[in-house]
């Protein structure tokens, strides 16, 4: 899963700690000079609506959906071996200095830096409408406080929304939005995705009804024809799900050519994920 200018790091995976928020059992550890992320398939807890046992394939085959797209979503994400058995490895990404991957701003006391999602008080909602901020819903928080989920009006977040109604995302919540220093947003998180049946949950509604740009368009379209059964992405990603999932993905991203917009929320089943962060 990697390339002569950026190979996977080679040798045994070294615990450093646990990241005890995650869902799933997830470490971080280093491989040499370099940090990763370690998901052991061990520690997946089963679902319901996703075949046990398959998360770490699903976050592999979504990192080469990224790749294929050519916009870095995904950091580098391979299989291997590592102390607990066979798994998922990721490259670590450092944050935008200041910033919390988990915990949402205070939004009646927004003292933290502002994240590319975010959760706002009334009082702060029209300054960011007005910098051009998205509104995704309104709610209260747990103190019975008027809130409003937002995230930013970016091409690197829009791209990720993108991505993923392709890869069928069941899971975007805000704290898998990764913001770096140098302004692009990385995704985090991808094993709730690829499933058969319509399951898109995330925060990124912002663009809903929308329609995607030509760049947005070309992407998609050449990714559709990369998907064609015997291509080399076809193989590789046959190689970590089922031929059926697949091909709806490539359907994902025929549907997405002709409509050219971004989708609506159909109402069958939650939009968005719980908890947004």
């Amino acid at each position: 899963m990697g390339d002569a200018t950026n190979p996977v790091p080679d040798g045994p995976i070294e615990i450093e700690g646990q990241l005890t928020t995650a869902s799933n059992a997830t470490f971080l550890g280093r491989i040499g000079d370099t940090r990763v992320v370690y998901k052991p398939t061990a520690g997946e807890k089963p679902l319901w609506d996703f075949p046990d046992h398959t998360l770490a394939q699903r976050e592999v085959a979504s990192y080469l959906v990224s790749e294929a797209l050519g916009w870095d979503i995904v950091p580098q994400t391979w299989l291997s071996d590592g102390p607990f058995g066979p798994g998922m490895v990721q490259r670590w990404c450092d944050t935008e200095p200041g910033h919390d991957a988990v915990d949402p701003v205070d939004p009646v006391d927004p003292v933290d830096p502002v994240d590319p999602v975010d959760i706002v008080g009334i009082a702060e909602l029209p300054a960011r409408l007005t910098a051009g901020w998205l509104r995704v819903l309104d709610a209260v928080d747990e103190l019975d406080r008027p809130v409003s989920l937002i995230h930013e009006d970016s091409t690197a977040l829009r791209r990720m929304a993108v991505f993923d109604i392709i890869v069928n995302n069941a899971d975007r919540k805000g704290g898998h939005v990764l913001p770096m220093a140098s302004g692009h947003r990385h995704g985090v998180d991808h094993g709730l995705t690829f499933h058969t049946d319509d399951r898109l949950r995330t925060v990124l509604w912002g663009w809903v009804g929308e329609p995607l740009q030509d760049a947005e368009l070309t992407a998609v379209s050449e990714l559709q024809h990369a998907l064609s059964p015997g291509a080399e992405l076809y193989r590789q990603l046959s190689g970590l799900l089922s031929d059926t999932e697949v091909n709806m993905c490539a359907r994902r991203c025929e549907d997405l050519v002709k409509t050219a917009h971004f989708p609506v929320p159909h109402g069958m089943m939650p939009a968005v994920p719980w908890p947004v962060f």
